[in-house]
């Protein structure tokens, strides 16, 4: 008889998958919410939209709320508080004001060049931890999770969550 690992049939809290990811994340996470929120006055949220209009350099809302993984109102939100600290510029399309382009300001560039190789140091000195042919398995074993979690999601997308969470009756 084959012994499962405990992630495939869990029965306590402690042998779900998940539960391990979001535990490594705050972990690993916290160094870097730490340096974005200490150092530089940032949200994990404001970074990550800083990453990727650094690495596509225009985008329009939408397409930085999809880049990001971020639903729209989020991204709003994150967009807003960006602009007001003059991390990115907002361009109106000709014609259109609605389909405005998002970019990093001059400033929006100095702050992800100085914090980007503090980022990589603390992603490094995590993986130092994987010799190299492990760490290629566990990035393997990754995105297959991750395409087997979207045909999932695809398949049987959950019930989004109400709005107003608070319990039925509740005040």
């Amino acid at each position: 008889m084959t012994a499962f690992h405990r992630w495939r049939d869990p029965v306590v809290l402690e042998d779900l998958f998940l539960y391990h990811l979001a535990r490594l994340q705050a972990a690993a996470g916290s160094m870097v919410v730490r340096l974005c929120e200490g150092g530089y006055g940032i949200t994990r949220r404001e970074w990550r939209m800083l990453c990727v209009l650094a690495e596509t350099r225009r985008l329009q809302p939408s397409q930085l709320a999809e880049q990001a993984h971020l639903d729209r109102t989020r991204t709003s939100r994150v967009v807003t508080a960006l602009l007001a600290k003059g991390l990115v510029r907002r361009e109106s399309q000709v014609g259109d004001a609605r389909r405005a382009l998002l970019q990093l300001s001059d400033a929006g560039r100095a702050l992800y060049n100085e914090l980007l190789p503090q980022v990589q140091a603390i992603n490094r000195a995590l993986m130092d931890t994987l010799p190299e042919d492990e760490l290629q398995a566990m990035a393997s074993a990754f995105a297959r999770i991750h395409a087997r979690a979207r045909e999932l999601e695809q398949s049987s997308p959950p019930p989004k969550a109400p709005r107003n969470r608070r319990r039925p009756g509740a005040r």
